[in-house]
């Protein structure tokens, strides 16, 4: 069976995981870029050993396993690095999305993907729905969340597409700069019709 994928992106600290836990709860699956990118550079893992071999051990946390801030600031200013790590990543990240998206069983997946955009991903997904906030919103909850400065945070934003692009993208929007349980009942309506959308394309797959 073909397998119907929404993907669910949004700016950092736009709520993706407040949306995509309310999805979970009504049990859809998820498919989530930012876990399975943990799940490839655990400890004794091919990648974090290619890492610490380009890199050196400053990259390991006391525990063994990759301390993602002193990787961040190792590549964040500088291209080359950046792309070599990508190069590393990127192809199992794929790999192991693919092979997740495809063991599915339910009518449809959500597949949260914060790059979505920036990485050109949307073609792969069905339908494109996005967590939207308005940019000082992003930067209080980011502030707050990850305890950086607001010049880090900025610098996050700049690197990521612009609001507008996003939008530009979705077939759905959410706004989440209201009520949490605004955030469950637009979720609920959203999964009625993604349920529904998933049914139509299994039909037409199924025609002759």
């Amino acid at each position: 069976m073909t397998q119907y994928i929404v993907a669910l992106t949004g700016g950092i600290g736009s709520g993706k995981s407040t949306v995509a836990n309310a999805f979970a709860a009504l049990g859809v699956p998820l498919v989530d870029a930012d876990v399975i990118a943990r799940e490839v550079v655990q400890p004794e893992s091919p990648a974090l050993h290619a890492i610490v071999q380009r890199f050196g051990p400053a990259m390991l946390s006391a525990d063994g396993s990759l301390d993602r801030a002193a990787l961040r600031a190792r590549i964040f200013s500088d291209p080359a690095e950046k792309a070599w790590l990508n190069g590393l990543l990127h192809p199992l990240i794929q790999r192991q999305t693919e092979q997740q998206l495809r063991s599915a069983r339910t009518p449809y997946v959500l597949w949260v993907v914060p790059l979505l955009i920036e990485n050109n991903l949307q073609q792969r997904a069905n339908r494109v729905l996005v967590v939207d906030v308005d940019r000082e919103r992003q930067i209080v909850r980011t502030l707050s969340r990850d305890g950086v400065s607001r010049a880090q945070v900025e610098n996050i934003l700049a690197s990521q597409v612009s609001r507008q692009q996003r939008l530009a993208c979705a077939d759905d929007i959410i706004d989440n700069s209201g009520r949490p349980e605004e955030i469950t009942d637009r979720v609920a309506t959203l999964h009625q019709r993604y349920l529904a959308l998933a049914a139509s394309a299994t039909r037409q797959d199924k025609s002759p």
